[in-house]
């Protein structure tokens, strides 16, 4: 399929309803208002197209944009396109999914995220926090520096109360991810969720909840996942 052919299909599947609630939930216009679970139908036709992802995410609607997401060859991803992506990302869906799914998976997840959690742009902090956690999640424990992510741990300790919004969010999510996926830090990332406490994060209009990270990391313990690794981190 071509750009404009996925962008007339994206427009077919989209909705105002689901529009006005991925708006509440920080979308930025343009976009559609298309369910994800609609957009694997394209997926499904098109598969992975280094190409078509490029320009689909060059376009700056959102559904576009998190369509491209999906459909990302990451082994041809190059450190320019990722900067590219984290530059153009406007709202969480794409600047803490979207965009850190595709630099873990490309294997520049690290690399990329200490360079992003350094900027002074909330959203490419917010995607460095999370593609650092992304790496966690799928980087086995030999090839991790446990002292660098231990640094980062007391970084988290000492920065995130001061930090902007959805980078306290992301923040808070790093611990999480090293307690869960890292077992020779879940006793140091439990330390560090005790003392930086509930985090507290303006979600808009909706329901949403910032984890507890104690709490999340837990319920982790409890069900024996403790350094379970993923694969691939999208979906």
């Amino acid at each position: 399929m071509t750009k404009d052919e996925v962008m007339t299909e994206l427009k077919k599947l989209g909705s105002e309803q689901t529009k006005k609630t991925l708006i509440r939930h920080g979308a930025i216009e343009p976009l559609f208002g298309v369910k994800v679970g609609d957009m694997k139908t394209i997926v499904k036709k098109v598969k992975k197209d280094h190409g078509l992802s490029l320009a689909l995410f060059e376009t700056g609607n959102g559904d576009a944009m998190y369509l491209a997401g999906l459909i990302a060859d990451e082994k041809k991803m190059t450190a320019k396109d990722l900067n590219r992506w984290a530059e153009l990302a406007k709202w969480s869906m794409i600047c803490e999914y979207t965009v850190p799914w595709i630099a873990a998976e490309s294997g520049q997840g690290l690399e990329l995220g200490l360079q992003w959690i350094d900027s002074d742009k909330e959203t490419i902090a917010s995607s460095g926090w999370t593609s650092i956690s992304s790496y966690l999640a799928m980087t086995p424990d030999e090839k991790i520096d446990h002292k660098k992510i231990e640094k980062l741990l007391d970084r988290v300790e000492k920065k995130i109360h001061k930090a902007k919004n959805r980078e306290r969010y992301t923040m808070n999510g790093f611990v999480i991810s090293v307690g869960s996926y890292v077992p020779s830090l879940t006793a140091k990332a439990i330390e560090v969720a005790k003392k930086i406490g509930p985090v507290e994060v303006f979600v808009g209009d909706t329901a949403c909840k910032v984890p507890v990270a104690t709490d999340y990391i837990e319920k982790v313990k409890k069900a024996g996942s403790i350094g379970k690794k993923k694969k691939a981190v999208r979906c």
